[in-house]
């Protein structure tokens, strides 16, 4: 008869360690991972338009819930989403759209607490908020990492409670990095994505994206779905911290502008590269642009000295740059290179304007 021994038996096995990477990173921050239940009272459209012999037919009005003489119902209307705690004092990072005119909130912990939290403010631009948690600690707490550090084909574990399935971790690459919003057809933002394809969905939203350390490198904010579904996108950890600092300080975040609106470079003939750099092709009057003198058609090829690939780069450049900081600018117009002086002011100036 042949004999027979466990897998384990064997001294090559033994030295196999049965525990990943990925247990060791989620073991590092998963108890900072929060499920975050909302509810907010929404009413039903009223039915004034409908003939009064139809809202008396017992029939019509049971079928749409109707009292009163079809004056508005209210309901409750609730949502999940992701978060992760940052700060010991109860502090904590998710989407915008999370907590969007949510009436309550309650954060669920990975311990089984379960707290009522509020919202310190939120920024639609970047959609990201922070909600404070009510309520005595000790909260745990998940390590910063640094998002530009990152490259393309490194580890990212997503964490977060998708569909309502707690603690639910997948795990990916980053596929890309600085994936401007606009090239998946968003508008009204002002995000440059990690795209992953760590497995995001419905629920995620909020959460964290850890590299192999278990440091937060993103937020979790959106995932394809359709044609190219599969790839998920979370806003850079760095960026996240900036507004983060502003929305605790006071409340909104600040985003600077400079009044231009951009294109690529078109190429010089078809199926040729496309040169580097971005074309203004319109400019907000009395807008910092304006003022410094910049012209529609002028080209942007350099920022502080640091070149400009396309006009992602140059929306970057100018949120480093930061509201009442003067950066310099070189364009090329009409085939001179010029440098010119201009200072960002926050966008609410030039909407205001």
């Amino acid at each position: 008869m042949p004999s027979f021994r466990s897998a384990s038996a064997h001294p090559a096995a033994a030295s196999l360690s049965r525990q990943s990477f990925v247990a060791n990173a989620v073991e590092r921050s998963g108890a900072a991972v929060v499920t975050l239940e909302t509810a907010r009272t929404v009413s039903s459209p009223s039915m004034s338009g409908v003939p009064q012999a139809l809202l008396r037919d017992p029939m019509f009005r049971q079928f749409f819930g109707l009292s009163g003489g079809g004056a508005p119902q209210s309901r409750v209307q609730r949502g999940q989403g992701s978060g992760v705690l940052f700060a010991a004092e109860g502090l904590l990072l998710t989407n915008a759209h999370v907590v969007e005119n949510a009436d309550q909130l309650t954060v669920g912990l990975a311990d089984g607490r379960r707290v009522p939290g509020r919202v310190v403010g939120k920024d639609s631009l970047t959609d990201l908020a922070v909600v404070r948690l009510d309520g005595k600690g000790p909260w745990p707490t998940a390590p910063m990492g640094d998002s530009d550090q990152l490259k393309v084909g490194d580890w990212a574990i997503a964490v977060g409670n998708p569909f309502g399935l707690e603690s639910t971790v997948t795990l990916g690459i980053v596929s890309n990095l600085n994936r401007n919003v606009s090239q998946l057809g968003i508008s009204g933002k002002r995000l440059d994505l990690i795209q992953t394809d760590a497995a995001i969905n419905p629920g995620n939203s909020g959460g964290p994206l850890l590299n192999t350390d278990g440091e937060v490198i993103g937020i979790n904010t959106l995932v394809r779905s359709g044609p190219g579904a599969g790839l998920g996108f979370a806003i850079p950890i760095n960026r996240a911290r900036v507004i983060a600092k502003q929305l605790v300080e006071t409340g909104r975040a600040s985003h600077p502008m400079i009044g231009i609106g951009l294109s690529g470079v078109p190429a010089p003939n078809p199926g040729s590269t496309a040169p580097q750099g971005a074309v203004i092709r319109s400019i907000q009057q009395g807008g910092p642009a304006a003022r410094a003198g910049l012209q529609i058609n002028d080209v942007i090829v350099a920022i502080d000295g640091r070149r400009m690939a396309d006009p992602a780069a140059v929306v970057s450049a100018i949120d480093r740059a930061g509201v009442g900081r003067t950066v310099q600018m070189t364009i090329r117009r009409a085939g001179e290179t010029r440098n010119l002086s201009l200072t960002p002011v926050d966008i609410s100036t030039l909407q205001n304007g």
